[in-house]
């Protein structure tokens, strides 16, 4: 990473004897006044923001299923225990923080990077013949009705894209199924989630990257289905069933790493600025006259630590907290949802070991790679109960990136 370099900080009196080096320290305190200034600007205006946005919301519009709705998860960051604010340092930015360009330093070019999450409470019903079928919602409901109660997850997607220092552009196509099938065997309950977008992001660096100001905008096809449909349906089909409609979002991202000894960092994204909606025009695919719900604007911080363990050995420790000024429904949420932590060990760019605690579960993950490839696996659990019914979710991942 490029984060600011280790610098220590004394008074800010010189005597005649010091010279540079004295001289130099008042420039770093006044970096880190500066740096204190734009904080304090920052998160006035995102907690003003971000007050208006969700005194809008009496309830969280953006849950399903019981799970937080993301635009964008990732291996590495669910891997980290959902941690993402202050960890991003790849084409993911666009997608996550844009503020993360910042610390690129190659061109790369990814070409195919698949990557697949799916929950297996259902195994005794899905083999590998008829997993494919599952992607069909009336043989996923003809799945779910031989294991009632069972929570059915599966995502897959793929980003190719175009990365240089303090810029980005890639291509998102992304299908998520969240389904269950109530013991009673009564009601299907279906959340279906399709994005194809096109994103490019920015990033602004002051003071030697102590401050990293990103900015990031993404055209967006939605298709969703959030409904409760009888467990006996016959003859359901996504065209029948969806919204469709297209949207443009746009997230800021903000770091400030000090320059000490364990590069401390903290980090904010406003995403989804103003709220997202789905309503410049109907969707490309299946041309429905209702359109998907608003993507509620949300505020995010992280705070994170970098501690050099060797020549070729670093970690990374990052704690984050979504929704800031967004207000908790108690009967569907509480803090420790909201709530992510994780670590990273990285062994000279080549073998990396992830290990973290995703609203209270544990996650973990591992990462070979080299300059042409990524191979990547890990499990999370996540929460799609509430606080006096908490629910896991285990989920596994894996992910195969090609890239130059």
């Amino acid at each position: 990473m490029d984060d600011a370099s280790n610098s220590s900080f004394g008074t800010n009196r010189c005597s005649s004897r010091e010279g540079s080096s004295c001289n130099e320290r008042r420039r770093d305190l006044s970096k880190l006044l500066c740096l204190s200034i734009s904080l304090i600007l920052f998160v006035a205006n995102v907690f003003v923001f971000g007050h208006h946005a969700s005194a809008q919301t009496a309830r969280p519009e953006n849950m399903f299923n019981g799970e937080i709705d993301e635009f964008y998860t990732g291996i590495r960051q669910m891997s980290m225990g959902g941690a993402y604010v202050n960890v991003v340092n790849d084409e993911t930015a666009l997608l996550t923080n844009p503020a993360g360009l910042g610390r690129l330093r190659d061109l790369t070019f990814t070409v195919f990077d698949p990557e697949l999450h799916g929950a297996f409470a259902n195994t005794e019903s899905v083999t590998l013949d008829n997993y494919s079928g599952a992607l069909d919602i009336q043989k996923l409901l003809d799945i779910l009705n031989r294991t009632k109660g069972n929570h059915w997850h599966l995502k897959g997607q793929v980003f190719p894209s175009f990365i240089a220092p303090n810029f980005g552009i890639g291509l998102l196509a992304k299908y998520q199924y969240n389904a269950r099938v109530d013991p009673t065997g009564t009601t299907y309950r279906l959340d279906y989630v399709s994005d194809w977008a096109a994103a490019m992001g920015a990033t602004l660096r002051f003071w030697d990257g102590i401050i990293k100001f990103g900015f990031a905008g993404r055209l967006v096809n939605r298709t969703e289905i959030h409904k409760d449909l009888p467990a006996n349906s016959t003859g359901l089909e996504i065209r029948s069933q969806a919204k469709e409609g297209i949207g443009a979002a746009g997230d800021l991202g903000l770091l400030i790493t000090a320059p000490w000894k364990y590069l401390p960092s903290i980090g904010a994204v406003v995403r989804d600025v103003g709220d997202t909606t789905y309503t410049l025009r109907e969707g490309m695919f299946y041309g429905t006259t209702e359109r998907p719900d608003k993507t509620d604007q949300r505020v995010d911080v992280g705070l994170s630590f970098q501690p050099i363990l060797g020549n070729r050995v670093r970690m990374l420790i990052a704690l984050e907290y979504r929704g800031v000024t967004s207000p908790i429904v108690p009967e569907y949420e509480d803090a420790i949802k909201r709530s992510h932590a994780g670590l990273e060990l990285n062994v000279a760019d080549f073998f990396f070991l992830r290990a973290g605690a995703n609203q209270g579960y544990w996650t973990g993950g591992l990462e070979f790679a080299t300059e042409k490839f990524q191979l990547q696996a890990g499990s999370y659990g996540e929460e799609i109960g509430t606080p006096t019914g908490r629910r896991e979710d285990r989920r596994w991942m894996g992910k195969f990136s090609l890239r130059f």
